[in-house]
């Protein structure tokens, strides 16, 4: 799935730079661009993004007056503000507003890849559960969670083998292929990805190519 990005900015280098660092992130692409805040709303509802990236200085608004607007629009958009604004009243009225981020300029091109690949194995992580543990949820709101033990049910000398599966074959790797690699059961395999997914030791990518439920696939993080 690829995901869908407006470049809101009202500098036109600025948004072009913005623009060229996101066609370089895997699973993004540039829906549109604009430079004011009424052209910002009529390419909110013309281009229908998942993902804004926001500047906070437009022409006669603060970008941040936009967000309701935009979700008034499409009420499950979200908001990764990008500004040069380091006010921490800004700052505030952002995470009040729900962005998912809020990236001061000037920045490399490392920074933005990071909370955008963030980004996407939040949802879909969060889209293939129906019911989230705890450590998905502080995963999802960026907080590490505290507890050093396992989950209940898995044991350290399980997860090492999983982890050395994933060294000793690059690339990405089925539930299914780790349980063939390993002897343990399908569903086995697959909690113990998905707690390497939980703790960011792993990043998930969805392969939509047969028939029913996409099938998760999972690569080690280096």
């Amino acid at each position: 799935m690829t995901l869908r990005v407006l470049v809101v900015d009202d500098d036109f280098m600025v948004a072009r730079v913005h623009t060229g660092f996101v066609t370089k992130v895997a699973g993004f692409e540039v829906c549109g661009v604009a430079h004011t805040a009424q052209e910002a709303l009529e390419k909110v509802e013309s281009t229908r993004p998942d993902l804004v990236l926001l500047d906070v200085h437009l022409p006669g608004v603060t970008g941040l007056d936009l967000i309701g607007p935009f979700r008034e629009i499409i009420p499950d958009l979200d908001v990764l503000v990008i500004t040069s604004e380091r006010e921490a009243e800004s700052v505030r009225k952002a995470l009040r507003a729900g962005a998912v981020h809020y990236l001061i300029k000037p920045f490399k091109f490392q920074a933005l890849q990071e909370r955008l690949d963030h980004y996407r194995r939040t949802r879909e992580s969060l889209a293939a559960i129906d019911e989230a543990e705890q450590e998905a949820v502080d995963k999802a709101f960026g907080v590490r969670g505290t507890a050093t033990r396992l989950p209940k049910g898995l044991s350290a000398e399980t997860l090492a083998m999983v982890e050395h599966q994933l060294r000793e074959n690059p690339g990405e790797t089925s539930a299914s292929t780790m349980a063939e690699r390993t002897g343990m059961s399908r569903s086995s395999a697959r909690r113990y990805l998905e707690y390497l997914s939980d703790v960011d030791r792993v990043t998930v990518s969805l392969d939509y190519g047969n028939v029913g439920r996409p099938e998760r696939l999972y690569r080690l993080e280096r």
